[in-house]
């Protein structure tokens, strides 16, 4: 009896056993019918002198895995050097696979360019796809983020949060530009990212297109928006929302400060300034601010003017319950969202167009708002009925 016979006897007394000795000779099998492929195809055995200098030769070799009866099996598919060789013994891709798709439309989503895909694909499974090819599949992520900037917005805000961050992007050189993010807390608590946008720096003009944008697509009443004070935001935000308030973010605040007093004092100065948004109430804040300013006006005078030309910006959020307070002082909020999908963004230096960009960006937003959908705010559950109360 053949060593095959008997190990052949023997796992037919369990079925593991069986499935794995398959699997192995499967295995073993298609190997060598891949390989005999290619020998008739070059007309020459592996490493035969007659196959020197005929103007092709082997070209090593990609994995591909296949689901049998028996399990998934590894087979090693040959290539040549002219990409002249089809083979025969395993069954062609289908053109679209489940799988395929799954890994091609996640790569699109993270930032990687079509023609990148392609190449990865080709080089993972050996089968070559078409940067146009790649571009069919992955418009449906395309389509995904052209409904979000499109879609219909909640009719009240209690708050937006205006910020912009930077990332690494490609026109014809690289640099970084802004990214213009807006995130909401709707009067109930619930928060979302409502729309962002790409441009070569942060201006104005941008920020006046979000906010007309806005306008557009349903936002009716915003109770108060919070910025970094960008030059002319407030004025242009009152055009549209005549009766919102405006909160300077406290944090930012307190950058401009440590960049106008000495090292030496600035963390003592810095100290001091926090208690202002610490107080109980807005008449303790405006105390514990004027001392402040009292105390440093003859030793910083520059600092103290510029404070006190955005004075009734800084204390806006005491008019709101306390619960709240800790969220609507500075934009701290928008920026957690913008650092952290920025740490997604490390794996890839750059971006090689705005569209691509725009994608990572939008799944990235788009994932974050199904995440949070139901998730309220801190604090805001608590006086979801008084925030009510700030609308018509």
């Amino acid at each position: 009896m053949s060593d095959f016979n008997k190990e052949f006897l023997n796992a037919l007394l369990n079925r593991e056993k069986f499935d794995e000795f398959m699997r192995g000779q499967l295995q073993t099998a298609l190997n060598s019918l891949l390989e005999s492929e290619l020998t008739a195809f070059l007309g020459y055995n592996p490493y035969d002198r007659s196959g020197w200098n005929i103007g092709n030769s082997r070209n090593g070799s990609y994995v591909r895995k296949l689901k049998t009866q028996f399990g998934q099996i590894e087979v090693t598919v040959p290539r040549d050097r002219k990409g002249e060789f089809h083979q025969r013994t395993l069954p062609a891709y289908g053109e679209h696979t489940d799988t395929l798709e799954t890994t091609i439309i996640q790569l699109y989503s993270h930032g990687v360019t079509t023609r990148e895909i392609a190449e990865l694909i080709e080089k993972m499974y050996g089968c070559y796809y078409s940067a146009g090819t790649i571009s069919n599949i992955t418009k449906q992520i395309t389509s995904q983020v052209e409904s979000y900037h499109q879609r219909k917005l909640n009719d009240k805000f209690f708050c937006i949060y205006l910020d912009a961050t930077y990332i690494p992007l490609r026109r014809e050189t690289y640099d970084r530009e802004a990214v213009y993010v807006a995130v909401g807390i709707k009067p109930d608590g619930h928060k979302e990212i409502i729309d962002y946008r790409i441009a070569p720096v942060e201006n104005l003009t941008v920020w006046e297109e979000m906010i007309a944008d806005f306008k557009d697509r349903g936002v009716n009443q915003v109770e108060l928006f919070l910025s970094d004070g960008f030059v002319g935001i407030k004025n242009m935000l009152k055009q549209y929302y005549p009766n919102s308030k405006f909160q300077r973010c406290l944090v930012h605040v307190m950058r401009n400060i440590s960049q106008k007093v000495r090292l030496k004092a600035r963390s003592a100065i810095l100290s001091e300034f926090k208690q202002v948004h610490k107080q109980s109430n807005r008449v303790a804040a405006e105390e514990v601010l004027h001392a402040f300013c009292d105390k440093y006006r003859a030793q910083y005078p520059r600092m103290v003017k510029d404070l006190e030309k955005i004075e009734e910006d800084l204390l806006v959020f005491y008019q709101y319950p306390k619960q709240i307070r800790a969220s609507i002082y500075s934009t701290n909020m928008i920026e957690s969202v913008n650092n952290m999908i920025k740490r997604k963004t490390k794996p890839k230096a750059e971006f090689p167009s705005e569209q691509s960009l725009d994608t990572f960006f939008g799944t990235q937003v788009i994932k974050y708002n199904d995440k949070y959908c139901d998730r309220v705010h801190k604090g805001f559950g608590q006086v979801a009925d008084t925030l009510e109360s700030y609308f018509d």
